[in-house]
């Protein structure tokens, strides 16, 4: 008879073990898909520890370095551009040389990832204006490499992961990565609090590579088929004449992409110079900046089950409509912060708000892509992103400068994510798969 140590033990193993499937629905599903989904559950919580380090605290390490609040813009809009210039020929890897995982891993888990060691060794050789340009740059290699493996990656996903159970297993899974990522930004924030600067942010960066490598082992071991090159006469060119007529046969998609740009243009007015607020008119400590970060994905973990369950039982665009509807509160509040912890019950709205819009943002664009060509409108829909990204850091960049400041552009993001929400509400709709009946939902 087991003893009830061992019996606790086997009892987490396999709560632990289910956990990293995305939930009991999987236990049904093949060996393949279920090795798939658990390798890729470890590499979405190796991938958000990296990846918070680097949100949370990389802008603050520029200005460590003396960057000033018009190159963090700047960075925002090179970044945003040089990603439109990659987009499509990481597209036609796919589509015309196959080999999803391989570009993946050497693009985005191997090329962007060492220049994140790069940037944290660069002070070492470096002093003065030199430094932040070069700082800059590098910053620009990392985000043009993981927009290069971005097509690659969308498909990927889309072909691992069953729909039937999309929206429970990126509810699980980003469930995980919201605890790891909240670990992560509070030590590592406390950790650059008591050590020099910029040396604590170097460590920091040092550790972002090191887990975000261990990210890259993960999604090395997924399964997936090489897909050899097809024949020419298989596959419309990939050029801009045939991307624009392949457009116009799905209107939907047009549509979507179209109020994703204007959503995305607002939210890149605000969105490089939250931090910046609050370090530079709110004097908040690195410790800080993490703690307030956590408390968004405090906020997001509570209800992330909950949310998948709804995404497979309303539909992602009724989810994505109601959240976008109320995430422009979420800007305009910052006018009336006048202390860090005002930000404590905004960042608790946003986490709830942006925890269902992500959820529900992702699956749609996973409706809306036409299977069979799903790189390359992966890959257009990224560069109207990024490009409104790119216009809408460099408009904040402006008003940040101008009489208006700070206040402007959080009226400017609220005012631009509204009348997207508004135009999503309108003229976005399409079918969606068939959803499991709400009997037939588990946890």
């Amino acid at each position: 008879m087991p003893s009830p140590t061992n019996h606790l033990r086997f009892r987490i193993l396999r709560s632990f073990s289910r956990l990293t499937l995305g939930g009991d629905w999987a236990l049904s599903e093949p060996a393949e898909t279920r090795h798939n989904l658990r390798w890729f559950w470890f590499d979405g919580f190796f991938s958000s520890a990296s990846d918070n380090i680097l949100v949370t605290y990389l802008v603050l390490y520029l200005l460590a370095l003396g960057a000033s609040r018009a190159q963090i813009g700047l960075l925002s809009s090179l970044s945003s551009l040089s990603a439109a210039l990659v987009l499509l020929p990481g597209a036609l890897l796919v589509e015309r040389i196959g080999h999803r995982k391989e570009v993946t891993v050497w693009a985005g888990g191997g090329v962007a990832r060492v220049v994140v060691l790069f940037l944290a060794l660069i002070p070492l050789s470096l002093k003065g204006p030199a430094l932040i340009y070069v700082a800059i740059a590098l910053s620009v290699i990392r985000d043009t490499f993981g927009n290069l493996a971005y097509p690659a990656w969308i498909a990927i996903i889309a072909e691992i992961i069953p729909i039937s159970g999309r929206g429970r297993y990126f509810g699980t899974r980003n469930f995980a990565m919201g605890v790891i990522g909240m670990a992560v930004t509070l030590l590592v924030g406390e950790l650059i609090t008591r050590a020099s600067k910029p040396a604590g942010y170097q460590i920091a960066l040092g550790l972002a590579f090191v887990i975000g490598m261990m990210s890259t082992y993960s999604f090395a071991h997924l399964r997936v088929s090489k897909e050899p090159p097809k024949a020419p006469q298989e596959a419309s060119a990939l050029t801009l004449p045939a991307l624009l007529r392949d457009l116009w046969k799905h209107p939907a998609f047009l549509t979507l992409a179209g109020v994703a740009a204007l959503w995305n243009f607002s939210l890149n007015v605000a969105g490089p110079f939250f931090n910046v607020y609050l370090v530079q008119n709110l004097k908040s400590t690195a410790t800080m900046v993490g703690f307030l970060g956590v408390v968004s994905i405090i906020a997001g973990l509570f209800v992330q089950r909950k949310l998948g369950e709804l995404a497979d039982r309303w539909g992602s665009r009724r989810m994505q409509l109601i959240s976008g509807l109320l995430i422009p509160i979420v800007p305009l509040s910052w006018i009336f912060v006048t202390s860090p912890w005002h930000v404590v019950p905004i960042n608790i709205m946003g986490g709830v708000l942006w925890g269902a819009f992500s959820l529900a943002s992702f699956n749609y664009l996973l409706v809306l892509t036409p299977e069979e060509q799903r790189a390359r409108y992966s890959a257009l829909y990224q560069i109207i992103i990024t490009v409104a990204l790119a216009a809408g850091a460099a408009v904040g960049s402006i008003i940040i400068s101008s009489p208006w400041t700070y206040k402007g552009v959080f009226i400017g993001s609220a005012v631009g994510r509204f009348t997207a929400a508004l135009l999503f509400a309108r003229f976005v709709r399409a079918p969606e798969p068939s959803h499991l009946a709400p009997a037939e939902v588990t946890s």
